[in-house]
C-alpha cells in the first residue's frame, strides 16, 4: 500500500470526522447537560438535508442560504420537541427519555417520507475539479465542508468557555443540583442546548447532503458511528466528542484499504474497543467514584 493512498485516504477521513463532529459535539452536549442519549440525533441530520434540498427547489435559494436554512429549520424543531416532549421527562428516568427521543426520531423520519417519499435527492453544489499536489488529492468541496465545520465548532468552544452562558452549562453539566441552588435559570440554559442541538445538526446534515446522495435513513446510518465516537472521546465531554470522531474517521478510511469498503467500519470499531481496553473511560474521560 504506498503511502499516498494512505494520505489521501486520511484526509478523507478528517473531512468525514469534522462533518459528523458537529452532531456527536450535540451527543456529548445533551448527555453531559440533560443527561441522557438523544437518539433523535441522526434524524434532525436528516432533516437539515432535506431542508436544504426543498430551499434550493422550492426557494430557489444559493448553496450557503440553503444551509442557514437547513440549520435555523432544525433548530427550530430541535426546540419544539424540547419545550413539547423533553421539558415534561425533565425529572423522569434517563430511559424515558431515552425511549421519547427514540419517538421523536421516528416522528421526524416519518414526517420526512410522508412528504418527501423514498426518492434519492441531491443538494445542488458546484462540480470542481480537485486539486492534485502531487498525488495528494483535495476537492474544494472538502475544504469548505471542513473548514465550515472548524469554524462551527469555534464558536461554540468559545461559547461555552469565555461567556456567561457557557460558564453556566459547564456549571449544570458539572452539578445540577449546586447550580440549581446558585440561582442559575436552568430553563434557559436548556433553550441554548437544544438550539445548538439543532442548529448543529442541521448544519451537519446538509453538509453530509453535499457529499452523499439524500435519503431518510442518511442520518440514521451513521449514528452508531457517532454515539462510538463520543464513547470513545468520553462521554459527557466536549472535547472527547470531537478527537473521538476523527480517530473514527480517519481509522475508518484508512482501514477501508486493508479490509475493503464494506468492512471499514470495523476497522474503526477495533480502534475503539483497543483504546477502551486501555482507558475504559475515553480518551478524555474521567474516572468518577460511585457512592
Amino acid at each position: 500500500m504506498d503511502w499516498l493512498s494512505i494520505v489521501n485516504a486520511g484526509i478523507n477521513g478528517t473531512v468525514l470526522g469534522l462533518l459528523l463532529a458537529l452532531p456527536a459535539l450535540a451527543v456529548t452536549l445533551v448527555f453531559g447537560i440533560a443527561r441522557f442519549p438523544n437518539v433523535a440525533t441522526g434524524d434532525y441530520m436528516t432533516l437539515g438535508a432535506y431542508a436544504a434540498v426543498a430551499a434550493q427547489t422550492f426557494g430557489g435559494l444559493s448553496l450557503v442560504a440553503s444551509g442557514v436554512f437547513a440549520s435555523l429549520t432544525v433548530g427550530v424543531v430541535s426546540l419544539f420537541f424540547y419545550f413539547w416532549v423533553f421539558r415534561a421527562l425533565a425529572q423522569r428516568p434517563l430511559v424515558s427519555r431515552l425511549i421519547a427521543s427514540i419517538g421523536v426520531a421516528f416522528a421526524v423520519r416519518s414526517t420526512i417520507t410522508f412528504f418527501a417519499g423514498h426518492y434519492q435527492y441531491n443538494i445542488e453544489a458546484p462540480l470542481v475539479r480537485a486539486w492534485n499536489f502531487n498525488g495528494v488529492r483535495i476537492l474544494p468541496t472538502d475544504v469548505y465542508i471542513a473548514v465550515t465545520a472548524i469554524v462551527a465548532l469555534v464558536l461554540v468552544f468559545m461559547l461555552m468557555r469565555f461567556t456567561p452562558m457557557g460558564r453556566r452549562m459547564r456549571a449544570v453539566a458539572d452539578n445540577p443540583e449546586l447550580a440549581s441552588a446558585s440561582g442559575i435559570n436552568a430553563r434557559r440554559v436548556m433553550v441554548l442546548l437544544w438550539s445548538i442541538v439543532g442548529i448543529f445538526c442541521g448544519l451537519g446534515g446538509f453538509l453530509l447532503g453535499v457529499k452523499a446522495v439524500v435519503i431518510p435513513e442518511l442520518g440514521f446510518e451513521l449514528l452508531l458511528t457517532i454515539f462510538a465516537a463520543v464513547i470513545l472521546g468520553g462521554i459527557g465531554t466536549p472535547i472527547g466528542a470531537v478527537v473521538g470522531i476523527l480517530v473514527f474517521g480517519i481509522s475508518q478510511e484508512i482501514g477501508s484499504l486493508y479490509v475493503g469498503p464494506a468492512y471499514k467500519i470495523v476497522m474503526a470499531f477495533l480502534v475503539l474497543l483497543c483504546v477502551l481496553l486501555l482507558r475504559p473511560q475515553g480518551i478524555f474521560g474521567r474516572i468518577q467514584a460511585a457512592r
